[in-house]
């Protein structure tokens, strides 16, 4: 009777409260599979303490979410299985009667594993070890021993245990399955890949689960490949996509992960043609935004850039996108048109991230925010330089050249606003198409009215437009501004020219009002074309030392020369064409070779391309190495102080020279013993970002990649270092 009672009352309840929680906890199980997946579907979650209990002031009932409602029930099955051990249990002279209790102590430390309290679930399967002799049942119990041991970091008992059970060649194949699965988990908390791999392959080959089977494969798909086993990551993500019985959310991103495995053995072109037909699939919606990027990026690999661009807005714009997806798929963008050199495009996409990201202290992340940043600088001295030319041509024209020229733009703005007007028109008629047909007829009607916010197609277009214009903005003042920062410190002329340079837009179809804002005077006009020839120069010298686009870097500055600057800028512009075309036109380097040595033959310049072992010298009091020795003895020495004047005024007097990158990364580290650990990152992502390509910029990446782990004690030791 008790046996009975137990098994098909309390028990078989418990069970069942325990399955359905189960089935609920892999179902809504987030798998995050850009990521290795985890070999257990388990989030392990600290359990927050509850302080005090309030009562809802809320009358209505609340619904339970599914991580409560799972928690009740596996908390039902803890109760069932107390309840058949207290109420049913038959124990006569140490000897358990009631075959039915064993089971309910597993069904306990099952319960108490999923509850994530580990410590008491491990004394239920040790007490089944120590006190039961069902030899079939004691076998899985080893198996959930080990787990729990794997949970509470015991890894080795855990393993020891579980080659104990696994030299036992007549277990059933489910407890061998899970036994070796148990294994890879104890070998994944050691980070023995191998050993993981070998124990997820025979867990595959004994295989019962058939959800454990598919995230066993597509796990170790992940790990040959992250072992650069591209041959057997294929296979296994292949085996998967073939496996009926899999989940389809396992089956698809095996698909989307041999993608993922693309080179340039594989067929392109049939790879593309299977990504394009489960793109067209309909129960792929939920996964459209993987597959698009996906296929954008191997038509990138293969230079169909525009194809890319647009598989690429298309995954942006699908309505179930998921937000880390996003992530990387303005990531592409932004490195496509960077690549192109349009940066100002390629820096709105890089905001879009830094925008949306959950976690900016990510490494991904924070690279990405250097690299925007050092785009600020450029689209600023951009714009400085684009603004001022046109103020400058439009200054040099007569006074009816500039009537008409403006006249012309008026009747420009005049014709767009017309053409916006009629678009907007159309767009309402054909909104309000079902309404024309029947008077009564609400389907026109509830799309939107008149006013431009009601019409939800139009109001749409300007959204889709206004973002492919901008980016992402946040609500705010400036919002134009994407990072709201200047760009050095030490930049006023752009912030005075931003604030100088408003524009009321209500006077834009006044002639007199564009005419009265030229300017006349020659101190204005002087001071916006040093403005002009300064972000010229600027931009020169970093398409050359930043980015390496030379003859980017040569246009800027041969445009500079004819523009007539300073007799100061002169020889630097001469001389750093002298070294552009040195990388790629010999004839023109020679040209710009010539004129420093001849023009300026007394110059340091001059030496530096005769004698360049002579500047090398540590010698010469006066030279910029031995200036640099001198700042660092003083440092050395602890001479903070001394130290940092030297430094500053040795920038000043070697701006243009590659000693400036040294002298810019012990003026860092000065400042990390005079101004703390603030004005240290501060100044080490100006070195990051200035000279990326040079040891001192690699340097600064790698102590600010890695300085949050360090203590002060420790920064203080590589400082001195």
């Amino acid at each position: 009777m008790h046996g009975l009672s137990t098994k098909y009352n309390v028990l078989y309840n418990g069970q069942v409260a325990f399955d359905q929680a189960k089935l609920q906890l892999d179902d809504n199980y987030d798998d995050n599979f850009w990521k290795l997946l985890p070999i257990e579907p388990l989030k392990i979650e600290e359990k927050e303490i509850e302080v005090l209990n309030l009562p809802s002031t809320n009358n209505k009932p609340q619904q339970k979410s599914q991580n409560e409602s799972t928690a009740q029930g596996f908390d039902k099955a803890e109760e069932k299985s107390i309840k058949a051990i207290q109420k049913h249990s038959m124990d006569i002279n140490g000897r358990e009667r009631n075959k039915q209790i064993d089971d309910a102590y597993l069904l306990l430390g099952k319960a108490r594993y999923y509850s994530q309290r580990f410590v008491p679930a491990l004394e239920a399967f040790n007490f089944i070890l120590e006190n039961h002799t069902k030899n079939g049942l004691k076998d899985l119990a080893r198996v959930w021993q080990a787990k729990t041991l794997v949970r509470l970091q015991n890894e080795e008992l855990a393993i020891e245990t579980l080659e104990y059970l696994l030299k036992n060649k007549n277990l059933p194949l489910d407890i061998i399955e899970d036994g070796h699965t148990s294994m890879a988990m104890a070998y994944q908390a050691i980070d023995s890949t191998d050993l993981v791999i070998r124990h997820l392959d025979s867990a595959v080959l004994f295989s019962v689960d058939s959800k454990q089977k598919a995230r066993n494969l597509f796990i170790l798909g992940q790990l040959y490949r992250s072992e650069q086993k591209i041959d057997s990551s294929n296979l296994y993500f292949e085996k998967l996509a073939r496996f009926k019985k899999a989940p389809y959310r396992y089956k698809i991103h095996a698909q989307i992960d041999r993608a993922k495995n693309y080179t340039q053995q594989d067929s392109t072109n049939q790879l593309l043609s299977t990504l394009q037909k489960l793109i067209k699939e309909r129960e792929n919606r939920p996964y459209l935004d993987e597959l698009l990027y996906q296929k954008g990026v191997i038509e990138t690999q293969n230079d169909s850039t525009n194809t890319a661009i647009l598989d690429f807005e298309k995954s942006l714009r699908t309505e179930q996108g998921k937000e880390f997806q996003k992530e990387l798929t303005y990531e592409q963008l932004g490195n496509i048109y960077f690549d192109n050199i349009k940066f100002e495009v390629a820096g709105a996409y890089y905001d879009s991230i830094i925008l949306i990201t959950k976690n900016k202290n990510e490494k991904r992340i924070r690279r990405i925010i250097r690299k925007r940043e050092s785009l600020e600088e450029v689209i600023a001295y951009e714009s400085i330089a684009k603004n001022n030319d046109s103020i400058l041509m439009v200054a040099s024209l007569t006074k009816p050249e500039q009537e008409l020229f403006y006249q012309k733009h008026i009747d420009s703005l005049k014709k767009i606003e017309e053409l916006a007007k009629i678009k907007l028109e159309n767009s309402l008629k054909t909104t309000n198409g079902f309404g024309s047909i029947d008077k009564g007829n609400t389907i026109g009607k509830s799309k939107g009215g008149k006013f431009y916010f009601y019409n939800t197609s139009v109001s749409g277009f300007g959204k889709q437009e206004f973002r492919r214009t901008w980016g992402n903005r946040t609500l705010g003042d400036n919002w134009r501004l994407s990072a709201k920062k200047s760009v050095k410190k030490n930049s006023k002329e752009i912030e005075n020219l931003a604030t100088a340079n408003t524009f009321d837009t209500s006077k834009k179809y006044e002639l007199d009002y564009y005419i009265s804002r030229i300017p006349t005077e020659k101190n204005a006009l002087d001071s916006i074309s040093t403005l002009r020839n300064d972000a010229y120069y600027k931009l020169g010298i970093i398409y050359k030392e930043q980015f390496k686009e030379y003859q980017l870097a040569a246009d800027k500055l041969e445009k500079l020369l004819r523009f007539n600057p300073k007799e100061k800028l002169i020889l630097p512009i001469n001389y750093h064409l002298y070294k552009i075309y040195a990388n790629f036109d010999e004839l023109r380097s020679n040209k710009y070779k010539g004129v420093v040595v001849n023009n300026y033959p007394d110059s340091r310049y001059a030496t530096i391309i005769l004698n360049p072992d002579q500047i090398a010298s540590t010698e010469d009091k006066h030279s910029p190495e031995a200036i640099y020795n001198d700042a660092y003895c003083d440092f050395d020495f602890q001479h903070y102080d001394r130290a940092s004047q030297k430094v500053e005024k040795a920038i000043k007097q070697f701006e243009s020279e590659a000693i400036i990158s040294k002298l810019e990364l012990l003026k860092a580290y000065i400042q990390m013993k005079t101004k703390g650990t603030k004005a240290f990152k501060e100044a080490l992502s100006f070195v990051a970002l200035s000279f990326p390509n040079t040891e001192e910029g690699k340097h600064a990446v790698e102590i600010l990649d890695n300085i949050d782990s360090y203590d002060s004690s420790e920064l203080n030791k590589k400082t001195d270092n």
